[in-house]
């Protein structure tokens, strides 16, 4: 572990045979439906993509989500602090 992931709440991502993703270290869930299931954590934004899925499992008390479905893509995105809106950024 480097210096700069102290503190951070372990994140793990068990998938088997692309139908069953187990998640740990998850903050929030952000949004979800049958095709996508945007997820929160420390190491950043975490994107599932897929067909036919569904939320078997989520406690956010011990940071676990379970998914089930046909898993295509696993996809993160860094944590970006919003530095206000676009016109902010326009007016520079």
């Amino acid at each position: 572990m480097t210096d700069d992931k102290k503190g951070l709440v372990p994140h793990n991502c068990i998938l088997e045979d692309r139908k069953i993703l187990s998640v740990s270290g998850v903050n929030d869930v952000g949004s979800f439906d049958e095709q996508t299931i945007v997820a929160a954590t420390d190491y950043g934004e975490l994107t599932v993509r897929g067909e036919k899925l569904h939320i078997t499992k989520l406690s956010l008390e011990i940071g676990e989500l379970c998914i089930e479905g046909t898993i295509n893509s696993l996809q993160y995105t860094d944590v970006i602090e919003k530095s206000g809106g676009f016109l902010s950024r326009v007016f520079r």
